[in-house]
């Protein structure tokens, strides 16, 4: 059974979006696309001004959109008639298929906020597919937890845990987990899948071979294999997420992915033409 072991190691790049919410974006920059997810971002602040104007209306087309609260309150609005007010440890996993327009709106004015959002391209027989809004309270996800590691299930199995979201295309693992110093998060992945670690905190070694030092808010990107070994060289807390590739041609058009420039232009002009969102 090969070990994965450490492909590139990434810090992520300064940015804003929304309405001026500060971030650091990794995937979506470098990596651009590391099939089959677009785009990681990482929110949080202490400084309300940094997120207080939140993330306005605005359309996608052809991607699943993941948020993962850490800290914080958000609220969600969107054209299918999903709403839900996210607090720490809930997810909204929202496949925008044929378009969707939604906000996030920051449901606080001061204090501490922070989370993920991923962007996970569908494949193109599933882009002109009828929107679906999914809330899942934190309450409602399983953990495994241990002496050594706590691990919160939001897709995919660890041990008896299993994650709320089932029968996706990807077959998605997505974990948040926290290790303890000097021991051991050991997990089989199917050689097929893209995997990536996102360090949110502390320092970790990955698979058998010397890497480079690895601290907070770092994109480790993996390489294929089977076997994936995670040691904490301090108390640790990071995200595991990895998905089958789709293995197809995209198109990119700002909150638009889809496989042709040709579709993505028909996407801007349905949004245009008030056409976007369909019953």
């Amino acid at each position: 059974m090969k070990s994965i072991e450490v492909d590139k190691i990434i810090n992520p790049i300064t940015a804003s979006d929304g309405a001026g919410v500060k971030l650091k974006r990794s995937i979506g920059v470098e990596p651009n696309y590391f099939d089959p997810f677009l785009m990681l971002d990482e929110f949080g602040s202490e400084n309300s001004e940094d997120y207080v104007a939140g993330f306005p209306p605005h359309p996608h087309r052809g991607i699943e959109t993941v948020t993962y609260m850490l800290a914080g309150d958000f609220e969600h609005k969107d054209s299918t008639g999903g709403e839900g007010r996210m607090t720490a440890g809930d997810v909204q996993w929202m496949k925008t298929g044929s378009g969707i327009i939604h906000s996030e709106m920051p449901a606080m004015k001061e204090g501490k906020l922070h989370g993920f959002q991923l962007w996970i391209n569908m494949p193109a027989k599933l882009k002109m597919s009828k929107p679906e809004y999914i809330y899942i309270d934190s309450d409602k996800m399983q953990i495994h937890k241990d002496d050594e590691k706590k691990v919160k299930v939001i897709a995919g199995k660890f041990k008896n845990a299993k994650g709320p979201i089932k029968k996706h295309n990807i077959e998605p693992i997505y974990f948040d987990i926290e290790l303890k110093k000097n021991k051991i998060f050991n997990l089989q992945i199917p050689s097929s899948h893209n995997t990536f670690v996102y360090l949110i905190d502390g320092e970790i070694e990955i698979g058998t071979k010397i890497h480079e030092e690895v601290k907070s808010s770092t994109l480790i990107v993996l390489e294929k294999g089977e076997k994936l070994n995670i040691k904490g060289r301090t108390n640790s807390k990071f995200l595991l997420i990895s998905g089958k590739p789709i293995g197809e041609t995209i198109a990119r058009g700002g909150p638009f992915v889809m496989n042709t420039k040709e579709e993505i232009l028909n996407a801007i002009r349905d949004y245009n033409n008030g056409t976007f969102v369909r019953q």
